[in-house]
């Protein structure tokens, strides 16, 4: 079906954009910002504690995987935005796709129950991820990467959610705050990057950097 937005009317409350005919999933497509927290953390602790408890991995190796698994995060992050979340589809389950998972975000960024990724779409993006990574990091090291680099999606997500709803009013947060929103409203392509403009400046997909 076609998503739907319902038009902001000065007598009628706010709703948001409707991206299913049946009840069930457009419910699971709304969520509250807590529960990425209430969902991840626990497993990103858990992973962690694996590594330093369970397998005895040395410290200063487990720290230095940590930080791989953050650096990872946010390469991912971009790359997600940038290739998946934005790509050009022709077909119309392709654009389906895309809509449904970042094209409604952009018709409506400031719908607070789209703002995190509900779990039913970050439980299969995570699996996959952890799959892939799995064939280049061997057991046991692979867990603490990952419990890694979920902290580093939820930090992502908390930064997203905060750059649309709170004034973000220290230097480094202000700066983070506009340079999403430029993503969303200076008609400019580019600014990929949400918790971090490196990898924008890496490939210059920054416009003022560029």
């Amino acid at each position: 079906m076609k998503p739907t937005m319902t038009t902001m009317q000065p007598d009628k409350p706010y709703q948001s954009i409707r991206l299913f005919e049946n009840e069930i999933l457009e419910k699971l497509s709304h969520v509250h910002p807590i529960i990425p927290l209430l969902v991840w953390l626990p497993i990103a602790l858990w992973l962690l504690w694996r590594g330093l408890y369970v397998y005895q991995l040395p410290t200063t190796l487990l720290v230095a995987v940590a930080i791989a698994g953050l650096v990872a995060w946010s390469f991912s992050e971009y790359v997600l935005h940038r290739f998946v979340f934005h790509f050009k589809a022709r077909s119309k389950a392709g654009k389906w796709f895309v809509y449904l998972f970042h094209g409604n975000h952009h018709d409506d960024p400031k719908d607070k129950s789209r703002l995190v990724m509900p779990p039913a779409g970050a439980i299969p993006i995570m699996a996959l991820l952890y799959l892939l990574f799995g064939l280049i990091i061997p057991q046991p090291w692979i867990q603490p990467f990952f419990g890694s680099f979920i902290i580093g999606y939820l930090i992502y997500d908390y930064i997203h959610y905060s750059t649309h709803h709170f004034p973000m009013k220290n230097r480094l947060a202000r700066f983070i705050k506009h340079y999403h929103l430029k993503h969303h409203y200076a008609g400019e392509s580019g600014r990929y990057g949400v918790s971090s403009p490196l990898w924008d400046w890496v490939f210059r997909t920054d416009p003022q950097r560029s």
